[in-house]
């Protein structure tokens, strides 16, 4: 089969090359993969892992061999799965890591749920959101434009910043109520923070925050220190919390949740890159920029 292979020459570190096809375990299902979406910290970070790895981890496709244990979905379902591996021509899914895609749902807008999808659904139910004040950093991005969705679905008022104002376009048909350039304008307290962002405004947020409040980190596009002055992480009253992220153990229940919000017209996947995957270097170049607003999506065909 082909894959994008770790190749830490190659532009994004990335190159379309053979690669040995998967050996499933019991637990897990054979997908031949149609669609493959990128995360951003995939792509920036691809070059640390071992050469001749197969990259990536969100992938859509049709079942080819269902998993030897008997769980999971038959041969022939249309699935989003979300696992090491997936940028191929054949990934093996653990079957508690994938959903069955409803027929209303473009199977390359399934692809482009599972990672950010997850992280934006799972921060959000961290604590009750609704009727709460939310602000999303970096919601021009992937993470970004879910949890801008979710938030709203949740009842929350939504605040997305973005880095500039060209960035902060769509958000407030997308549910936000106040989309704001950094942190300009925000002036009462927030109850939750989603930060994608890190660095100098990560530590500006904080002063944000109401008594009760939490901080999810989530990334940290800015790649700058976070430097919070002396006293500043001491508050009056109910303790504020700062957790980091992580949780991707058996995400296949949340995944169809998120499916089933884009089935009934309630998610949008926010696809703003799409092309083959013999394109991967533009497209890489293109999310590394900051020129994609929302999800790049990659179609998977056998090069010619």
């Amino acid at each position: 089969m082909h894959a994008l292979l770790v190749t830490p020459d190659a532009p994004g570190s990335l190159r379309l090359g053979p690669a040995p096809d998967p050996a499933p375990q019991p637990h897990q299902l054979l997908l031949a993969v149609h669609h493959i979406s990128l995360n951003r910290g995939e792509v920036a970070f691809a070059g640390r892992r071992p050469a001749g790895t197969v990259h990536g981890y969100d992938a859509a496709g049709i079942v080819v061999r269902a998993a030897a244990d008997g769980s999971g979905p038959k041969v022939g379902a249309r699935v989003a799965a979300f696992g090491a591996g997936a940028w191929a021509e054949r990934m093996a899914a653990d079957t508690t890591a994938v959903a069955e895609v409803p027929d209303a749902v473009d199977l390359a807008d399934a692809a482009a749920l599972p990672m950010a999808g997850i992280t934006a659904l799972r921060t959000l139910r961290t604590r009750d959101i609704l009727g709460r004040r939310v602000l999303i950093t970096g919601a021009a991005g992937g993470v970004g434009r879910y949890a801008v969705q979710l938030a709203a679905l949740g009842g929350a008022h939504v605040i997305a910043s973005v880095g500039s104002a060209a960035r902060g376009e769509g958000l407030a048909e997308l549910g936000a109520q106040e989309v704001v350039v950094g942190l300009a304008g925000v002036e009462r307290p927030v109850d939750l923070i989603l930060d994608n962002v890190g660095g100098p405004q990560l530590a500006a947020a904080w002063q944000l925050l109401a008594p009760g409040g939490s901080v999810q980190n989530i990334g940290w596009a800015s790649g700058e220190p976070a430097v919070f002055e002396a006293y500043s992480l001491l508050s009056v009253g109910a303790a504020k919390t700062m957790s980091t992220f992580g949780d991707v153990h058996e995400v296949g229940p949340d995944l169809g949740t998120l499916l089933g919000f884009a089935a009934a017209g309630r998610l949008s996947p926010e696809i703003g890159w799409r092309g083959s995957w013999e394109r991967i270097a533009e497209a890489a170049e293109a999310l590394l920029e900051r020129r994609v607003a929302g999800k790049a999506v990659l179609d998977v065909a056998s090069p010619a």
